[in-house]
């Protein structure tokens, strides 16, 4: 039996990097919990205060497969190299034939530019590009194949 868990990001801005990782992963925001039409009303009801309701942003799979993503305001900005990073399987991971693969790592790589993704390396293996190293909006690190 496996225990089920939440991949969490400390940002500075919650809702714009859940929406680059929505984009990114194909994600999208958990419906509201039963019997609120909203997050809006469920957070009223639990006596949230307003101005913590852009403290945090929440993804889900919508196919119920992969962990949920989570993103939480915090003051501080990010001053290290990630210790854990994300592999954005894009192109289907390398047993996925390079010639098929890669064309897909790219696109992947351009569409993440528009979203505010920055490339930092593109990384060769045996002589042909194998995965691109890049930087979310808030610095965080991450890697495409």
């Amino acid at each position: 039996m496996t225990t089920r868990w939440t991949l969490t990001y400390d940002c500075a801005s919650p809702a714009t990097l859940a929406a680059f990782w929505a984009t990114a992963l194909g994600y999208v925001e958990p419906a509201a919990p039963e019997g609120f039409p909203s997050w809006g009303d469920w957070l009223l009801h639990h006596n949230v205060p307003e101005e913590e309701w852009d403290d945090g942003a929440y993804l889900v799979d919508p196919d119920g497969i992969g962990p949920k993503l989570s993103f939480m305001k915090v003051p501080e900005g990010k001053v290290a190299k990630n210790r854990v990073h994300m592999d954005v399987q894009a192109g289907g991971g390398r047993e996925v034939p390079w010639d098929v693969r890669w064309p897909v790592v790219t696109d992947t790589v351009n569409r993440l530019v528009a979203a505010g993704a920055t490339v930092v390396h593109e990384y060769d293996i045996d002589g042909r590009p194998d995965h691109v190293m890049m930087l979310d909006p808030e610095g965080n690190e991450f890697c495409v194949l």
